[in-house]
């Protein structure tokens, strides 16, 4: 049926029912995406690669050649240990913030101090965990049999690419990437209980109902204290610095650098203000204020009446941090209002200042000051003027000093308050709610540890295609997940879990920076309710893209998961269970597809649409989509056929799971890929089961069988295969005793 189609390879000729399968050949050399200039990145970050090469023929009696590859991926280890770190990094910092909180009366410090026990426990257990990765040292894969072992919780199982390159003797040649993982799921932890989604809804519910001695945030308010928490851990030191560029400015009696620091200062001032426009902070503080022991601590020295008024000679005194609080008989709730307002009054008396030693300084260059000047009402910047040509510095100096001290009075009373909110979420339920932190930690580390793989090698492949590069920056990248778990028994868990994790990942968004090094590999900032991932590339890579991702805009992801149960336990839920959490995920994710599809036909320019809909008639198989996800059919896998077309037809990430991504996975990805040659590159009709029982047994799947169970055969029973839809059953002698 064909011939060797280079040195490299081994003939490996099968028999199938008495005919000859297409020709396989085993390649030793991996393929880079696009071309030998990307191939010294690809292998840092993919690793022990299998390829296989196939002859078809098509339906004109021509051959089409197709490579097929299996990597495994550095990134499986990688993001867990930069996520782990960032994760005691971020409790480290909230432990030492419930210290700072002052104090509290009886009933609140024992709560705390029980919140800080388990909280420290929690760490070191995080840090026991990163040792114990770091000694893992090149390692790029996590088998499924190990998917219950503790130390590994954090890595996602069985993480590949699985790409299809196609050489077609009439189209153009063509790559499909499908990025094949388990589904992300706390294994160790079991599910005994459900799931994530289950468990999260079941922990607010008793939460919301139980106030008798915690005070009850939502989750939107919880979040937002983190979110301000964060900007202000941000921007303080922010302002501090460009603070003192102001100065340097002023030392250096230079006009120009002058307003540049000033207008930077400005910026940042403005953001930090306008962090704190939240009812949340003003009833945060009267909590505080109300679990305070009364009239222990004093009143704190307010503020000079305005810093209008204190503009001029002496600093005022650092307020000391345990009295940042009010504390007296009639709390005054329009004493933060006072408090927080001082910081603009500050910022406009410096950039009044700045303005009058500019204005005096050009006066006094063009022949002294003006008549004009003197005519006017006295200001307190005036006020303290009494030469032309007195240094800019100490002019400018007591006006810094009263921001950042006005600047730290805010920020001591926000930080306590806001720590006082997360306080009420954590003493709820203990150790509950840290065990539900630390399995979405978990699931969420799995999750991300494939997005970032699937988002570079998009990123990769696509670098040379100026219009994904402007879907990047203008709208974002669509992920489509393909779940095969069953509604039944343990697997029911695991999706809850799966569905909380892809979730979750609307809070990563992705920024591609220059490499100053042969380092390449990912980076990961942020907290745990929003994370920047930094993507670095090669000079002559990254000075090819579009002005806005070179100048750092943030590019986000709009992950969507889409699941139908396949096996014998699918039949079992359908038959006497229920199928009620597959149908909600789907429609619920369907309308989150419906809403990216939105975006983009908004913001990608008309020409580039234009183009696009003459080749793909998206809107129908949209409706295509929610037809067949309402109509509510037994194993419906006309829904994963569609999702997976509208994301490759969208210039999506695709991603296929089950439990050890292993299985069924298997032969997904075989009948996808098979598919893609019969409707987009003319499979000769006739071959199309061969074709697929030619992949299922000597492709790249059945490899990854063998590196997961040291064995070549799938994990599949009779009753499975009986159970399994129209081309899902693997080829006779190719399947064993089912997976457990």
């Amino acid at each position: 049926m064909g011939e060797t189609e280079d040195g490299e390879a081994d003939h490996i000729t099968t028999d199938v029912q008495g005919q000859k399968c297409a020709l396989v050949c085993e390649c030793t050399a991996p393929e880079s995406v696009n071309g030998k200039d990307n191939l010294p990145f690809l292998n840092a970050v993919l690793k022990n690669p299998v390829c296989k090469l196939y002859r078809f023929p098509t339906s004109d009696n021509k051959w089409m050649r197709i490579r097929e590859q299996m990597s495994e991926s550095i990134l499986s280890f990688h993001i867990p240990k930069e996520l782990i770190s960032l994760h005691i990094k971020e409790d480290l910092c909230r432990n030492q913030e419930l210290k700072e909180l002052g104090e509290l009366s009886p009933h609140w410090d024992n709560l705390r101090k029980n919140v800080l026990t388990h909280c420290d426990q929690m760490v070191n257990m995080y840090q026991d965990i990163l040792t114990e990765l770091s000694k893992e040292t090149g390692s790029s894969f996590k088998s499924s049999s190990s998917k219950g072992e503790k130390t590994l919780e954090f890595v996602p199982v069985n993480l590949h690419l699985q790409r299809m390159h196609v050489h077609s003797p009439h189209l153009k040649d063509a790559l499909y990437d499908v990025i094949t993982v388990g589904a992300p799921a706390a294994h160790f932890q079991g599910f005994k209980n459900g799931g994530l989604r289950k468990l999260l809804h079941r922990f607010e519910m008793e939460r919301r109902n139980t106030g008798y001695q915690f005070i009850y945030y939502s989750p939107e308010n919880t979040a937002k204290a983190k979110e301000v928490l964060s900007n202000i851990n941000q921007l303080q030191p922010l302002i501090a610095t460009h603070a003192d560029l102001l100065l340097n400015s002023a030392s250096q009696h230079s006009p120009d650098s002058l307003k540049n620091s000033l207008k930077m200062l400005s910026e940042k001032t403005e953001l930090f203000v306008h962090a704190f426009k939240d009812q949340l902070v003003r009833s945060a503080l009267l909590a505080l204020y109300t679990a305070r022991p009364g009239g222990v601590l004093k009143k704190p020295p307010s503020p000079k009446s305005s810093p209008e008024e204190s503009c001029p000679q002496d600093p005022p005194p650092l307020m000391r941090r345990q009295d940042s609080i009010p504390h007296h008989s009639d709390y005054d709730e329009e004493e933060w209002d006072r408090v927080w307002a001082s910081v603009g009054k500050s910022l406009n008396c410096i950039i009044a200042m700045v303005d009058k030693l500019i204005e005096r300084d050009g006066g006094s260059e063009s022949g002294g000051d003006s008549s004009k000047d003197g005519e006017k009402d006295p200001s307190p910047v005036d006020s303290i003027i009494t030469h032309p040509r007195e240094d800019w510095y100490e002019q400018l100096y007591p006006l810094i000093l009263t921001l950042k001290d006005c600047m730290g009075e805010v920020v001591n009373r926000a930080k306590q308050s806001l720590t006082f909110v997360l306080l009420q979420e954590l003493a709820y339920s203990l150790p509950q709610c840290l065990m539900l932190t630390l399995r979405r930690d978990i699931v969420f580390s799995q999750a991300l540890a494939g997005l970032v793989c699937g988002f570079i090698i998009k990123l990769h492949t696509s670098l040379h295609d100026p219009g994904f590069l402007q879907q990047l920056h203008t709208v974002g990248l669509i992920v489509q997940y393909e779940g095969l778990l069953s509604t039944y028994s343990d697997e029911i868990g695991m999706l809850e879990d799966m569905a909380v994790g892809i979730s979750d990942l609307k809070k990563v968004a992705f920024k591609i920076i220059e490499a100053k090094s042969n380092d390449v590999l990912p980076v990961i900032t942020g907290r745990r309710e929003h994370y920047v991932v930094e993507v670095k590339l090669p000079a002559r890579m990254f000075e090819a893209l579009p002005l806005q991702i070179k100048e750092g805009q943030l590019l986000h992801v709009y992950p969507v998961l889409f699941n139908v149960g396949i096996n014998e336990q699918q039949t079992l839920a359908e038959r006497f269970g229920d199928v009620s959490l597959q149908e909600s995920i789907n429609q619920e994710n369907f309308e989150l597809l419906k809403e990216y599809y939105a975006i983009f036909m908004e913001k990608m320019p008309p020409d580039y649409i234009s183009h696009f809909q003459e080749q793909n008639d998206l809107k129908g198989l949209l409706e295509n989509l929610h037809q067949n996800i309402q109509a509510k059919k037994r194993k419906n896998v006309e829904i994963m056929w569609l999702a997976a077309t509208i994301c490759r037809k969208l210039n999506g990430i695709r991603f296929t799971c089950c439990k050890s991504a292993k299985d069924r996975t298997s032969m997904s990805v075989t009948l996808e890929q098979c598919s893609i040659l019969r409707d987009e590159h003319q499979l000769h009709k006739d071959f199309f089961i061969r074709a697929l029982d030619c992949m299922r047994r000597e492709g790249c799947r059945i490899e990854n069988v063998l590196k997961n169970i040291k064995c070549r055969k799938y994990a599949f029973n009779m009753l499975q295969l009986l159970a399994f839809p129209k081309y899902y059953r693997p080829p006779e002698g190719t399947y064993g005793k089912a997976d457990t």
